[in-house]
């Protein structure tokens, strides 16, 4: 039995043109929402995630507090639960799934939260990588509706650099022989692989390799760790998924709408939430620069580097405790703020 809900959303209109005539979203709430509806907190899924690979900071007296605060998990469309190439019967492999964009996943998202729970205000919206760049989509897109956001290793715009990053990992699935030039005609186990041991250098930094973190987590080699970490990862995912979430990814842009029509500055200086920016100081493609940049352009926004060699990972620090403390001290501050 699946350990979520699902939210529908008949004709669902996309920004890029077309529609989801069926669209699903599917969410999962932790802890109670209180009477004045003022405590709810948006948590959207980062890339390749489900509720279930990033839930582990949600409890009581934990990152995002289950005793004080109503938390829902949003996964974001493309992740295979919420509606995704993998799921729609009429488009199997993908190619005729349409193109989601961030505005698509915060539509369904406001949706959600005003229609079942009337929620018409977040205390906090909380993201990490994709899932930070949807809260800061929220911040720009719906000012008056966000209290506080936590952008944890993310940007506001996808830099070129990080599409660079991207169209490698595309690469990875679209040259194994699976792909017919249209869609996969079976799992494509050699790009799943390669696009596994890709990730593993981009996501992890250098710092983190040279002081044998990969043993320091209980691996005998760097061969286990990129077998039994990354391409285990990567293989229990769909390729099409990954290439629809690829492309939303690319196409990140806060002010890439109808409100600011491609001006980055006047979407950034329009978020009124107080703002959390925190990039690990050792990323690899979400930058602690272009996140300084950024966040010198919010009008709120508090900078704030996690002091990690974690990469990427310090901002999703399941087995790193250090990372684990500095979120939640960081959180905490925020939300008594």
């Amino acid at each position: 039995m699946a350990n979520y809900d699902v939210f529908q959303l008949p004709n669902f209109a996309l920004q890029a043109g077309g529609s989801l005539p069926a669209a699903q979203l599917a969410y999962k709430t932790y802890g109670s929402l209180n009477a004045t509806k003022s405590n709810a907190i948006l948590y959207p899924t980062s890339y390749a995630a489900h509720h279930s690979d990033i839930e582990w900071l949600v409890g009581p007296g934990n990152i995002l507090d289950s005793s004080r605060y109503f938390i829902v998990i949003a996964n974001m469309f493309g992740n295979g639960l919420s509606s995704s190439p993998s799921n729609q019967p009429d488009s199997p492999g993908g190619p005729r799934f349409p193109v989601i964009t961030h505005i698509d996943n915060i539509t369904a998202q406001r949706r959600l939260l005003s229609e079942v729970f009337g929620i018409d205000r977040l205390a906090l919206a909380y993201g990490w990588s994709m899932g930070g760049q949807q809260a800061l989509h929220w911040g720009a897109v719906f000012p008056e509706q966000v209290e506080r956001i936590a952008a944890i290793c993310t940007s506001a715009k996808t830099s070129v650099h990080n599409i660079v990053f991207l169209e490698g990992l595309r690469a990875a699935l679209l040259t194994d022989p699976a792909w017919n030039g249209e869609r996969f005609t079976s799992k494509p186990e050699r790009g799943l692989k390669a696009f596994g041991r890709i990730y593993a250098g981009w996501a992890m930094s250098q710092a983190f390799y040279r002081a044998d973190g990969h043993l320091a987590l209980g691996y005998s080699s760097l061969e286990e760790f990129l077998m039994r970490d990354w391409e285990a990862s990567f293989l229990r995912r769909d390729a099409a998924n990954l290439l629809s979430m690829i492309e939303t990814w690319i196409r990140s842009d806060i002010s890439n709408n109808t409100i600011y029509n491609g001006d980055l500055k006047a979407a950034l200086g329009a978020i009124q939430a107080r703002t959390l920016i925190m990039p690990g100081q050792t990323d690899l493609y979400f930058t602690p620069e272009d996140a300084l940049a950024e966040s010198r352009q919010i009008p709120n926004a508090d900078y704030r580097p996690i002091p990690s060699i974690w990469g990427h990972r310090a901002g999703n620090p399941a087995k790193n405790p250090d990372d684990q403390l500095f979120l939640k001290n960081a959180i905490a501050a925020l939300l008594s703020a």
